[in-house]
């Protein structure tokens, strides 16, 4: 598929009508600067960059999709993100929210594990200038224990029960977002605690 002229300046009008309906959500504004800032056009193919800021999950190859805007932000706004410290993605597919992230704290240390090689391999060609980002090919599942703890961690694959074990990642007042079957969790650790808030309705492609 090629891209019209009016194909581009439908997709332009789009991104307006996007950071509107963001604010409308009263998402915190860092949030929607983060996607005002980031072409969301650049992370996905070809065939999809007329649909890139449509309200909508789309397909990015190697049987993997980027996400729904709105749930990308509702999540980042769950996350509790501070410009320093260590953030961490499990499931960073293209890179999208790594970038959104990188504007959102540019101080802090991120870190996204993707377990797709092609799509490991297509992150790093668009961070490759970005010093305070860095992509490793691993499982997810077991979060990082190498560079724990941190202060954030957020999953962009569910998983199939509570990943209890990963709270031992998070360091005291650190965030946990993660999808749970059709559920968005946050859990915060306190202390000894960790508090639990559940968000329902939601749907992603599992953990791998």
């Amino acid at each position: 598929m090629h891209l019209s002229k009016y194909s581009i300046g439908v997709s332009s009008l789009t991104k307006q009508k996007l950071l509107k309906s963001l604010r409308s959500k009263r998402f915190d504004e860092s949030i929607v600067e983060a996607f005002e800032k980031v072409k969301r056009e650049d992370f996905v193919p070809d065939d999809y960059k007329y649909l890139a800021y449509r309200d909508r999950p789309l397909p990015i190859g190697e049987n993997s999709t980027i996400s729904q805007p709105y749930t990308i932000a509702f999540m980042l706004n769950l996350l509790e993100v501070k410009d320093s410290g260590s953030i961490l993605e499990i499931g960073s597919g293209c890179g999208y929210v790594l970038a959104l992230l990188s504007v959102m704290a540019p101080n802090a240390k991120i870190y996204g594990l993707e377990i797709n090689k092609e799509l490991v391999n297509s992150s790093k060609e668009r961070f490759n200038d970005k010093e305070n980002v860095e992509i490793i090919y691993k499982d997810g599942a077991g979060a990082y224990s190498e560079k724990a703890p941190f202060d954030c961690i957020l999953a962009s694959a569910a998983f199939s029960t509570e990943p209890s074990h990963l709270f031992e990642q998070l360091k005291d007042g650190g965030v946990l977002v993660v999808p749970v079957r059709n559920s968005i969790i946050k859990y915060k650790k306190v202390g000894d605690e960790v508090v639990r808030e559940d968000y329902f309705g939601f749907s992603f492609v599992p953990i791998q």
